[in-house]
């Protein structure tokens, strides 16, 4: 499949210019498919960034080209090949897919480009190969599932059964999980982009396990769900998951369905900090819409590198510079506490929700507390970075 290429073109962005008064971003995620909604979101997110910073970052104009990768990782390395070879860009960032984001990494790191990721942080990353041009600035793959582990555990649950895509990322959560969970798990692993679930709901049924974990991103959770409730399953099976699928994108599609689903994430649309008081009400009136976590990922993305390239007063050139601004992270994130580990991976609260109706009627996720503060991921102490 061959990606289509796109220079969004916002106010005052300038293109194919040589002026050392840009920064050039290189933006790969997925566009079209089941996952289409998430990389949609931390478009959107970083997109608004640019235009509240009068579409600069850090004083650079900001020269953006867009990719869809469709999941697919020969989509993404094609994309990539073109735009750390050909184009030079500074930075790249927006992959939504560990697969995708496993086979481009090389690529990147090897031409020594800042990659900031704001969706996935697989586990090779965080640990052996933990490298000083790549920063995870949404979580590990594992920290939410591991949340979520914590809270089921609380709840007294002793049997769980797992449904996940079988690929990196989905692996990687279901081990996050187990982490958390001192109980009996167990697994059923699908394929990536699958939509029918019949087989899966068969399992589920001969496992009579007390509740069922998934980690079913963008249109997969969505169908899950409407089939695992159209089975009359939802009546005799606790439903847990992280905010991965009971966000606002799967809020749209499922209504009343998941009202009272509890879910784990590092953001929500209600945290009382400035940062995110701002950012939920600029993406409203950007968009029409409540943002999603990865919406504020990208969001979050965006003002770590605008940060950051104020910080080496646009000398982005001075790459060690600029990786020392990063690694300082000294920007306000949307989602309260935040620092890079050792590894370049989150140190992070991680937030307990639950999809409830406000008074006036609207299905939305309400923090309800915070089940892990200040997580690092378990692989940190893997790392040897160098220098």
């Amino acid at each position: 499949m061959t990606a289509a290429l796109v220079c969004w073109a916002l106010p005052g962005l300038v293109v194919g210019t040589e002026t050392a008064e840009r920064v050039r971003i290189g933006f790969v995620t997925t566009l079209s498919g089941p996952g289409a909604s998430i990389g949609a979101d931390i478009r959107d997110g970083f997109q608004l960034a640019t235009r509240l910073s009068a579409d600069r970052l850090g004083g650079l104009t900001v020269q953006l080209q867009v990719v869809d990768d469709a999941a697919n990782p020969e989509t993404g390395k094609a994309a990539v090949e073109r735009m750390v070879r050909r184009d030079h860009v500074d930075v790249m960032t927006g992959v939504v897919f560990s697969n995708v984001l496993l086979a481009v990494l090389p690529t990147i790191l090897e031409a020594e480009t800042v990659y900031l990721s704001p969706n996935t942080g697989p586990q090779e990353y965080a640990g052996e190969k933990c490298n000083p041009y790549f920063y995870a600035v949404a979580w590990q793959n594992e920290d939410m599932s591991f949340a979520t582990g914590r809270f089921v555990a609380d709840r007294g649950y002793r049997a769980v059964h797992a449904i996940a895509p079988n690929y990196a990322g989905g692996r990687e959560t279901v081990n996050g999980f187990k982490r958390g969970f001192p109980g009996t798990v167990t697994e059923t692993y699908t394929k990536l982009g699958q939509l029918d679930y019949a087989p899966e709901l068969s399992t589920l049924r001969a496992a009579n396990s007390d509740a069922l974990f998934i980690f079913l991103p963008g249109g997969m959770g969505i169908n899950f769900i409407k089939q695992f409730v159209a089975a009359g399953m939802s009546r005799s099976t606790q439903l847990m998951m992280t905010g991965i699928s009971a966000d606002e994108d799967s809020i749209t599609a499922l209504g009343d369905t998941l009202l009272g689903a509890f879910n784990t994430s590092e953001w929500a649309h209600d945290l009382d900090n400035e940062a995110n008081r701002r950012f939920v009400a600029a993406f409203r009136k950007a968009y029409g819409r409540l943002p999603t976590m990865y919406a504020a990922q990208g969001y979050d993305t965006a003002r770590l590198l605008d940060r950051a390239i104020a910080d080496v007063k646009g000398r982005i050139e001075d790459k060690a510079a600029l990786r020392r601004a990063l690694e300082a992270a000294r920007f306000q994130s949307v989602r309260g506490s935040f620092a890079f580990n050792s590894n370049h991976f989150p140190i992070q609260d991680i937030y307990l929700r639950v999809v409830s109706k406000t008074a006036d009627g609207r299905i939305t996720n309400r923090t309800i507390g915070t089940v892990v503060s200040g997580l690092r991921d378990a692989y940190a102490g893997q790392c040897r970075m160098p220098r």
